[in-house]
């Protein structure tokens, strides 16, 4: 089935192209899971969350039983054990905040210390995106970029209710994810299967992976930390999660930066629209880099017309025929669509958008695509699939309030392929990913108004294809006046920190001095 396209940290990107080279394009042969799911609500005045209730000591008194990390789990997305510094614990949550002395869940946790101890400030959380990111994983991947922060903060992370090793929602299994939804003129065919595998692996789990409750989790953690207040570092999805926390916690907001903005202000149907057009907008910005590098040999051609043409037509070619790759797996054009989507994310990989294409034009063979698409999706060399893709479908059907028809769908599939001629068409297919689903969702935004709260550094990138860059002003806007403190970065990915001097430099300040940069602060 469709899925929304995830929100991931550049670290996952740069991953996925990690497993490839760049030979010279002449010469290319090589050798993420694709866009889409909208869901307008009915009224954009949907209630906030209800007041969190008081916990009991047993929880708010936990001291975590910190040790060496394991290897993460096939959940996780599998890989080697971080070593080092790195400990690993869990910490106790209620499945149902509304029965706070009930059945508890295990919510895994993982950090370094400050490296500096005379100097350490505090732990500063992070969370990376989707939703549907393990924390436990991605972390120690990204942490050379935070060794300042490193130095005076412990560095923490965790997997969010749903993800990887805390209750992690499972839907099809490995074998159904390679081979792909059946073929059928029914968009509501593979919906089904998809949901019906939800329900009868994780049904009680499902009412309780919503973005409210990972929020109240962290307050959580910032207790069981040892934190006055929660540090917290935002990117992507990880800013709604900001949001919604400091709405409801104003008071126990610490230093918080977000990066790569969600946009509050849009319901489903909107963001999608948004983010159609903003990989359309990324898209361009990739076949003008080709044309100026490759000339006659880009394999997107002459124009940006001309590249959505060729692109189209490569997906349309692989729905009829998917290529073949050395692995004796097929490329679909849903993972080629993966591929091409997951390469957009940061400016770095580029030219393996352009080799990848390159050797799908002239060869017929999809081994760079599909390398990139398994990355993104989660599929390590084994085989075996992280639960990415099963926690973002669970997290945003249960914050999500709308649920669209077929014939809502079909209405809307002309602003989709407007706004976007390569993305809109399939994205628009995510609008029924919710239909079915067996949990109501809550509301149609996440509430993110913050009275009281300390300053946010909230930060948007001109040419984030994910994000859009006025998602972040309008997440300013609507973390009230005094709170949000709005930084436009003039670049290219997604997402800021460590690939802008300028930006990251603010950010340093921000979180170690505590100065954050001007209101509408440019970086040029």
């Amino acid at each position: 089935m469709p899925h929304p396209i995830r929100r991931p940290a550049r670290t996952a990107v740069l991953a996925a192209a990690a497993l490839l080279a760049v030979p010279a394009l002449a010469a290319c042969d090589g050798g993420a899971k694709a866009p889409a799911a909208v869901k307008p609500s009915a009224s954009a005045n949907t209630p906030a969350p209800a007041a969190p209730a008081a916990l009991p000591a047993a929880l708010t008194g936990q001291k975590p039983a910190w040790a060496p990390c394991p290897a993460p789990s096939a959940a996780q997305g599998g890989g080697k054990a971080p070593g080092g510094d790195w400990e690993c614990a869990s910490m106790k949550a209620p499945l149902d905040y509304a029965k706070p002395d009930g059945e508890t869940l295990d919510v895994a946790l993982i950090r370094k210390k400050a490296t500096d101890a005379n100097k350490r400030l505090g732990s500063l959380v992070y969370y990376f995106g989707g939703p549907g990111a393990s924390g436990v994983k991605t972390l120690p991947r990204a942490a050379d970029d935070y060794a300042k922060l490193g130095a005076v903060y412990d560095l923490v992370s965790f997997d969010p209710r749903g993800v990887g090793a805390t209750a992690p929602v499972t839907c099809l299994d490995d074998k159904a994810l390679d081979e792909g939804p059946a073929p059928s003129d029914d968009p509501m065919a593979p919906v089904r299967t998809y949901t019906q595998a939800c329900k009868q692996n994780s049904a009680k789990v499902l009412p309780h992976v919503g973005t409210a409750d990972t929020a109240r989790d962290m307050d959580l953690m910032r207790q069981v930390l040892g934190d006055a207040k929660l540090n917290y570092f935002g990117i992507s999805y990880g800013t709604q999660l900001g949001g919604v926390y400091a709405h409801l916690f104003p008071k126990n907001v610490g230093r918080t930066v977000f990066d790569a903005v969600v946009d509050p202000t849009s319901d489903e149907l909107q963001a999608g629209l948004n983010q159609a057009k903003g990989f359309q907008l990324a898209l361009n910005h990739a076949m003008a880099f080709c044309r100026d590098k490759y000339a006659a040999d880009c394999p997107t051609g002459g124009s940006d017309d001309e590249g959505d043409r060729r692109i189209a037509d490569l997906l349309k070619k692989l729905e009829k025929e998917p290529a073949a790759t050395r692995s004796g797996r097929k490329l679909s054009a849903d993972q080629a669509l993966t591929g091409i989507a997951a390469a957009l994310y940061d400016e770095k990989t580029w030219d393996y958008l352009v080799q990848s294409l390159a050797e799908l034009q002239k060869r017929g063979t999809g081994n760079n695509l599909l390398a990139i698409s398994d990355a993104y999706s989660g599929r390590g060399a084994d085989g075996r699939y992280s639960n990415t893709d099963a926690a973002h479908t669970a997290i945003g059907c249960a914050d999500t309030s709308r649920r669209y028809t077929v014939e809502e769908m079909r209405a809307q599939e002309p602003a989709f392929r407007s706004a976007s001629p390569v993305f809109g068409p399939f994205m628009a297919k995510g609008l029924l990913a919710c239909t079915d689903w067996p949990v109501r969702g809550t509301s149609d935004k996440p509430q993110v108004a913050a009275e009281g709260a300390a300053p946010i550094l909230v930060i948007g990138n001109t040419g984030d294809p994910a994000t859009p860059v006025e998602g972040a002003k309008r997440m300013a806007d609507g973390l009230g006046r005094g709170v949000g403190v709005n930084l436009t970065v003039k670049g290219e990915g997604h997402g800021v920190y460590g690939t802008d001097a300028c930006a990251t430099k603010a950010v340093d300040t921000f979180l170690v001095d505590g100065t954050a940069p001007a209101d509408g602060t440019v970086c040029p």
